[in-house]
């Protein structure tokens, strides 16, 4: 009796199949099947190569939250070269809380304004990238993932060995620390002071004719340094004819936490608006000549973080577009089958029908 019942339940089990087996007199073999059945393997592995592809390929993720963090320090990288004599010229800090960062942390360096052709070649790639940044601001996402991987180089080190006859500029660089509050940080003719009046800067007499204040901006940066990230300011350069010019850069600073596959850091980006305009005080157009910064934080906070298909997802794709194909291609296979029997059938019956009824008649 027992050997009876495991018979039985082999039998059952033999039975119990959900994919029923199509007996081998119905398969007939034909060059139309087979052509189809290889396109078939061929548009499944090119879909099922395509899928892994976006399997492996990760997206940005945009968060936002209210930043909190009010009390730590900011860093300021500058390299700004101005057409204009080191001696002449005074760079600092000065926030919506009159502190004063003095320009003690800042570098002066004789330089000539004309760049190397090394830089010059450097400053053209950094220049054709930030104008697709602004058609294109899907291209952010691109410089997040590329960070830290050495895919877009540092700014090219100065060549210090031209002859100081040559040197007609100055380049200001260094890192400055300053409250996580709105300022501006100025670059204008003389040297700052501070004093119980305020703050101030001391000019030199010199002819008027020998203000420029063309410039080019090698690097200006908020925050931890990120290599491989480009700032929305970074290869700017601005040239002037005239002597008493003004240029205005009003920034955004928002806090960023970057999460990569790669890499974790704060970060800051920024955004900015540009202005610039003569000053002449018997045309009415006020203020003081020289590059002013003006800067402020967002109050939010972005988190990027970089995200990626899971394995589930991935193989439930993977199975709809390998049943997805089998099922299309028989289903189509039968509709093209369904009328070209039709077709051939009616050219097959039409002359016989016609003798058939011809003696009749």
């Amino acid at each position: 009796m027992k050997r009876l019942n495991r018979k039985g339940a082999v039998h059952f089990v033999k039975e119990l199949d959900a994919f029923p087996k199509v007996p081998e007199s119905y398969v007939v073999t034909s060059a139309f099947g087979g052509t189809v059945s290889l396109i078939v393997f061929i548009l499944m592995a090119l879909l099922t190569i395509s899928e892994f592809l976006v399997y492996r390929d990760t997206w940005m993720k945009y968060e936002y939250e209210v930043d909190t963090d009010f009390s730590s320090k900011m860093k300021i990288k500058i390299d700004i070269t101005v057409a204009m004599k080191c001696e002449r010229l005074g760079a600092d800090v000065l926030d919506i809380a009159d502190d004063v960062v003095a320009s003690k942390e800042l570098k002066y360096e004789p330089v000539n304004f004309e760049p190397s052709a090394q830089q010059k070649l450097w400053h053209q790639i950094l220049q054709q990238i930030q104008g697709r940044l602004r058609e294109e601001h899907s291209l952010q996402d691109v410089l997040f993932k590329s960070a830290l991987k050495g895919y877009f180089s540092d700014p090219l080190p100065w060549n210090d060995s031209a002859s100081l006859s040559n040197n007609n500029s100055c380049r200001i660089h260094g890192q400055i620390y300053v409250n996580k509050v709105a300022g501006n940080l100025h670059i204008t003719l003389g040297k700052p002071i501070t004093s119980l009046m305020g703050h101030a800067h001391f000019a030199p007499i010199v002819k008027e004719e020998v203000y420029n204040f063309s410039h080019r901006i090698d690097c200006l940066s908020f925050g931890n340094e990120v290599p491989g990230h480009i700032n929305p300011l970074d290869g700017t350069e601005k040239i002037t004819l005239e002597h008493n010019q003004l240029f205005q850069y009003f920034i955004t600073v928002v806090p960023t936490k970057l999460h990569t596959s790669d890499v974790s850091v704060d970060m800051h980006q920024f955004s900015v608006t540009e202005r610039d305009r003569v000053i002449n005080h018997e045309a009415g157009s006020h203020g003081v000549s020289g590059i002013f910064i003006k800067y402020k934080l967002s109050p939010l906070m972005v988190r990027v973080s970089e995200e990626h298909m899971p394995l589930s997802v991935f193989l439930v794709r993977l199975c709809g577009i390998i049943g997805g194909i089998f099922s299309t291609s028989d289903l189509l296979h039968r509709l093209i089958g369904y009328f070209v029997d039709i077709i051939c059938c009616r050219f097959k019956l039409g002359p016989n029908y016609s003798r058939q009824v011809l003696p009749d008649s």
